[in-house]
């Protein structure tokens, strides 16, 4: 690793590495609930709405008891719709809570409610995984390389995934582009997954990227 690149690696996570998942309180592992409340936050985060109010919206979801597919489906549709709210997630509420049940439906009838069962259906193969993730309501490419970026913390098979938005932010930095020599930076699949979340938020601010920039030049 070239200098440079260590400290603005070290300024990025330092300031901008924390996961989605982990704002939305979800301690992420390779277990059936974690990994399907990460499935509802990649589903609230792909709608055209700030990442911060579908944080909230799941942090919501999560304390009225449907973090789990059992009590997602089990919620009725006006109390996902009220949590949503809650979370201010309006524009897209009354759609989300009918996606939001049927993913539950589907993940349940077909999967034992396990997501571990779609990967292990996919033989671990993540154009297959891809495929299978965007058969739930809402999960279209977008919410797929979501569920991935923060997945491959905890998920091996599909590390690393480096998508168009995290090579964009990584090319703002001046960091490598490609895929390969971007994810060997990283020291591990969890740190991988953080340095995709931090390369996402500054992809979308240039302040962001000027911000790390000087840390970086101070190191």
């Amino acid at each position: 690793m070239a200098e440079t690149d260590g400290a603005v690696l070290d300024a990025l996570l330092d300031r901008y590495g924390r996961t989605y998942a982990a704002e939305a309180g979800i301690k992420l592992s390779d277990q059936p609930k974690p990994l399907y409340q990460l499935l509802v936050l990649a589903t609230l985060l792909s709608a055209r709405i700030s990442a911060e109010v579908a944080v909230a919206a799941a942090k919501e979801l999560f304390a009225a008891g449907y973090g789990t597919p059992k009590g997602m489906r089990e919620a009725s549709w006006q109390d996902r719709v009220d949590a949503l709210g809650r979370g201010h997630y309006r524009r897209y509420d009354e759609r989300t809570a009918t996606m939001l049940g049927d993913g539950a439906a589907l993940i349940v009838d077909r999967w034992r409610g396990d997501l571990r069962r779609l990967r292990d259906e996919a033989d671990g193969d993540e154009r297959r995984i891809t495929d299978l993730l965007m058969e739930f309501p809402g999960i279209g490419p977008t919410g797929a390389d979501i569920f991935l970026r923060e997945v491959q913390a905890v998920w091996p098979q599909v590390a690393p995934h480096l998508d168009k938005r995290v090579l964009d932010g990584a090319g703002k930095l001046g960091l490598p582009r490609q895929a390969r020599p971007l994810a060997e930076l990283a020291h591990s699949g969890a740190e991988l997954a953080r340095l995709s979340a931090a390369l996402v938020r500054v992809s979308r601010s240039k302040k962001s990227v000027d911000a790390v920039k000087s840390a970086a030049a101070g190191r």
